[in-house]
């Protein structure tokens, strides 16, 4: 069983009957120095693991609201290193919080994915979730991921057979992160009855938590999937928030705090009602 930051955080949920509440923002948007205090301000409203999205001039997986919040943070000067220099900034004073780094495989190439791993190991990343490496790709940048002790985070969709939920059930640590959507980050009309059935479908396949993303918006959804998932992944609403006080940067911390808080608070009702 591994023993890093993410799996010791989702046991510890388990053991006390809670759900994860996953916010994913993009770092550097919409500015580098709002990024930190964001950081800390989810943590505040209840949030377990925290997604940081690395800026990728051509995030093909996300929707337009999440593209225009990596293109805010590229405009505004983050870069790799950069969010590895606030991951690093962050735990000066969090240690237990997980930090993902969310993106896709390019930077990581330009930074070389054994450089990448170890600068990411040393400033307290714990995962990785990269959208354009799929489990059969178990080259260098996996090996050195492993190697350190950083879970690789996979991603499933409503399509995915079960021949390769198998697959990559047997390869993610951490967590698995569902996409209970076909189509972009953002979509819409999400069914949490379907969701719910996937999900416990999913489980034969699939040892680690699975927490599900895309199409998560309101209390009401964040209540509704958390009891059927092990956790629930939260972004574009953020990054939209994000994105109507991109002149307004300072107030970005409280405006994501005040739009997690209820969702922590439905999740946490749920649970309870259902003991």
């Amino acid at each position: 069983m591994s023993s890093s930051r993410i799996a010791r955080r989702m046991a510890d949920l388990k053991a006390r009957g809670r759900k994860a509440l996953i916010p994913y923002i993009v770092a550097g948007d919409p500015t580098p120095e709002v990024t930190v205090p964001a950081m800390h301000a989810m943590v505040e409203a209840g949030a377990d693991v925290l997604e940081l999205g690395i800026p990728f001039s051509d995030p093909f997986a996300d929707g337009p609201v999440n593209q225009r919040g990596a293109e805010r943070a590229i405009a505004s000067g983050m870069t790799l290193p950069g969010v590895l220099k606030a991951v690093a900034e962050f735990r000066q004073t969090d240690t237990e919080t997980p930090v993902v780094l969310m993106g896709y495989l390019n930077p990581v190439m330009a930074m070389g994915e054994a450089h990448f791993c170890q600068e990411a190991k040393a400033s307290g990343v714990d995962g990785l979730l990269l959208v354009d490496v799929p489990p059969e790709e178990e080259g260098g940048l996996v090996a050195s991921a492993k190697s350190l002790g950083l879970d690789m985070i996979y991603l499933a969709a409503p399509t995915t057979t079960d021949a390769r939920m198998s697959l990559i059930g047997k390869a993610t640590s951490g967590y698995l992160y569902y996409v209970s959507l076909k189509g972009v980050t953002g979509s819409s009309k999400l069914n949490t009855v379907e969701v719910a059935a996937k999900v416990d479908a999913m489980r034969a396949h699939v040892s680690a938590p699975i927490c599900v993303g895309f199409g998560i918006r309101t209390p009401d959804d964040a209540a509704r999937i958390g009891a059927a998932a092990d956790g629930i992944i939260v972004g574009t609403v953020l990054v939209s928030q994000m994105e109507s006080l991109a002149n307004r940067p300072a107030d970005v911390p409280a405006a994501l705090k005040a739009l997690l808080q209820p969702m922590r608070d439905a999740m946490d009702q749920a649970t309870v009602a259902d003991v």
